[in-house]
């Protein structure tokens, strides 16, 4: 097999016992709900409310095991998906997870570029 073609894990494993936290579809809506226009700010902001949602689960991104990403596709897709990669191992710091990048016609809500959720796991009381 080869290996990974950017910063994420083929696979993850688990020992037995783990508490999870699975999110929905985490979208680029700020606290006040607007929506940032280019999908390098709404990438920022969905980390930003991934970040808000592990903690609530007293985790981290570093508890993420998974990672799957919705864009919308577009003429300029080749860059989005750049930007949207670049955005993912920045949030990410080194840490691996699997991870799946989905090319879509189109989200919820116009205004939505990109929609990412995710797992994160973690052995209790660690």
């Amino acid at each position: 097999m080869s290996a990974p073609v950017a910063q994420y894990a083929h696979g993850v494993h688990l020992p037995a016992g783990c508490e999870f936290i699975f999110t929905s579809g985490v979208v680029p809506t700020m606290r006040d709900g607007s929506v940032p226009q280019t999908i390098s700010e709404q990438a920022i902001v969905i980390w930003q409310n991934i970040s808000l949602i592990l903690a609530e689960g007293a985790m981290s991104k570093s508890d993420i095991i998974s990672v799957t990403t919705y864009v919308v596709n577009s003429p300029d897709l080749g860059e989005q998906l750049k930007i949207v990669m670049a955005a993912r191992d920045e949030a990410m710091s080194g840490h691996r997870a699997a991870s799946t990048l989905v090319t879509v016609p189109a989200l919820a809500r116009p205004e939505w570029l990109l929609e990412i959720a995710v797992v994160a796991a973690r052995q209790p009381n660690s």
